[in-house]
């Protein structure tokens, strides 16, 4: 076996009491690994590696050891030791990362058998010296790949175990060991004698295909295979004797015009690789397309049905050079409601924001906005709720007439004339006309109910709710223990105060219009609105609730509160359209969702 950790670490120079643990389940969080390590000794610090824009874990974290002892007692103990029903791979961090990539005492172990994990080969390997990482290449469901790798910490060590592994069994499998080569050293002596056919005519024959290939070399097996989608298409596969000939029929037969049609003749790939160099193409070609519609796409809601391509390109045209425009649509070609719109330059794109955006089309106020990504949109918006920081489940319900507040939304400030006198419930005056919230007593249920059937609420059942009933003082009677020259909260003048009451200030009382909430059921009109600005977000807001407690019961008044940032226009569709309630119902949870989960 191989010299203790804690030894080896001390005499290496770059060693330091840091591990990079690695294989990690999603679910492993800094609190988990800071219990398992220091068990073993004293912990600085731990920190797992999330995504910058989904804060998602990366698998991987590093530990940071008061002492170098500590770090390599748990690289002897904790290694490869269930965490989240996955084995931990530790290894000593290198800040210098120039050992790592130069491949000195990198070996690459080929054939290995499917139930050879990285425990099993670290035991096979540690006896030929000191190891700094050892992994067996998998799937992304954690199946063997057939084939691992392992890095020694010096030159000799891993040319120890070339000579007294290679050609060796391990797990009832033989095994190849070399030293390891990158891809670009692969890539230059890679040979190959199988070559990949397609795009030939349905109707070839097999023997024409080795007619073909003949050419170029001796020929020791082909098939042809119709294509399962298109049976006027098919492929195939051609076997040389010799490296020389494959690589010459590749170079020979790519794009050679075959009954019409150019065939693609290219180096025979297995499955797994060919898998990896479309996703890498695909990304690549995804980053391009990203790149190069940064700052000129548009992304377009609440679109009318009856908005189709043409229409959205006439509506956009007259802010600049259009180079796409397109409604997205479902399965049954009906429209779902939002689109995209991509300008040539980010100046034609600024300004079609700032004119469309709230415009309306077909009798629907348009949202326009620069486009963005699933992650970006994410993360701003769980930025922005962790900005507001968590606020306690409490009482938010202002005197009848005054704005709403839902539990989870963020505290406002409203102002309110001159004059009005002291509110109830949980706000109250300040100087200057604010209202502000006043904190309720801790520990107390408040359920969402309009204001005025809160108010008609029997004392009773608000005690069983967990609110105290208030004493209201009647016309003439004193509130009880009150102070002396002290005025009721609710604007009522004792008995011993009436006669003191100028005549002027009376009549001003009587004339006071009283301002009354409309009912939660009455239809939510454009009249009624106008007819009530300072009550919009209320009256929005009571019709909304029940729609998202009936799909999440437990966290509607939070989302509640997180919608009711957007705009009026926003909300009203909102209230329309359900698909859209429930878009915005699911961006609400994940945003909550990743908060609590930092």
């Amino acid at each position: 076996m191989s010299a203790n950790p804690a030894t080896s670490a001390a005499a290496n120079p770059v060693a330091s009491p840091s591990l990079y643990v690695g294989d990690l389940s999603p679910e492993v969080t800094e609190s988990m690994l800071y219990e398992t390590f220091n068990a073993i000794g004293p912990v600085a610090s731990v920190r797992v590696c999330r995504d910058a824009a989904t804060r998602r874990s990366l698998g991987y974290a590093y530990v940071n050891f008061h002492r170098v002892d500590d770090a390599g007692r748990a690289l002897e103990v904790l290694n490869y030791q269930l965490i989240k029903d996955r084995p931990m791979r530790i290894m000593w961090c290198h800040r210098d990362p120039t050992l790592r990539r130069s491949g000195v005492g990198n070996i690459f172990v080929n054939h290995l058998d499917k139930a050879t994990d990285n425990k099993r080969l670290n035991d096979v390997f540690s006896v030929f010296g000191n190891i700094l990482s050892c992994k067996v290449a998998t799937k992304p469901n954690g199946e063997s790949l057939g084939y691992g790798f392992v890095h020694f910490e010096s030159e000799e060590a891993a040319q120890a175990a070339i000579s007294k592994v290679n050609a060796q069994y391990i797990d009832s499998k033989q095994v190849t060991v070399a030293l390891f080569k990158s891809k670009k050293e692969r890539g230059a002596s890679r040979t190959f004698t199988n070559v990949f056919v397609k795009n030939l005519p349905g109707e070839v024959a097999k023997q024409q295909i080795e007619e073909l290939f003949s050419k170029f070399g001796q020929i020791t097996s082909s098939t042809v295979t119709l294509d399962k989608n298109d049976s006027k298409r098919a492929f195939g596969f051609v076997n040389f004797e010799t490296s020389e000939q494959a690589t010459a029929a590749v170079e020979g037969l790519n794009n050679f015009e075959f009954h019409g049609r150019a065939l693609y003749v290219a180096r025979a790939q297995k499955r797994d690789e060919r898998e990896k160099v479309l996703r890498e193409h695909f990304e690549q070609r995804k980053v391009e397309r990203q790149k190069k519609s940064a700052g000129v796409n548009l992304y377009i809601k609440y679109l009318a049905d009856t908005v189709d391509d043409e229409k959205l390109r006439v509506e956009f045209a007259k802010y600049g050079s259009i180079t796409s425009a397109k409604v997205m649509r479902d399965d049954k070609g009906n429209s779902r409601g939002f689109g995209f719109v991509c300008y040539s330059v980010p100046e034609e794109a600024t300004r079609a924001v700032t004119e469309m955006n709230g415009r309306m089309l077909e009798n629907k106020p348009l949202y326009v906005a620069l486009h963005q990504r699933k992650e970006q949109r994410r993360a701003q918006l769980s930025a922005q709720f962790s900005a507001r920081g968590p606020m306690p489940m409490q009482q938010m319900y202002p005197q009848q007439g005054a704005p709403m507040m839902y539990p989870g939304m963020a505290q406002r400030n409203f102002m309110y004339q001159q004059g009005m006198g002291m509110a109830r419930g949980p706000f109250r005056a300040q100087q200057g006309g604010v209202m502000q919230m006043r904190q309720p007593q801790a520990n107390i249920n408040y359920q969402l109910m309009p204001a005025p059937q809160m108010q008609r609420m029997p004392m009773q059942a608000m005690a069983q709710r967990g609110g105290r009933p208030r004493q209201v003082p009647r016309q003439g009677v004193p509130v009880q223990g009150a102070q002396a020259g002290q005025r009721p909260m609710n604007g009522a003048v004792p008995q011993q105060y009436a006669n003191q009451v100028r005549p002027q200030q009376r009549a001003q009382q009587q004339e006071q219009p009283k301002q009354v909430t409309p009912a939660a059921d009455q239809p939510l009109t454009a009249q009624l609105l106008a007819s009530t600005p300072e009550m919009q977000k209320q009256l929005i807001g009571e019709r909304l609730f029940p729609l998202i407690k009936a799909q999440q019961p437990e966290l509607a008044g939070k989302i509640t509160g997180m919608l009711l940032e957007m705009d009026n226009s926003e909300l009203l569709l909102l209230l329309e359209s359900s698909a859209a309630l429930t878009e915005k119902i699911n961006e609400a949870i994940a945003v909550l969702e990743s908060v609590e989960s930092q």
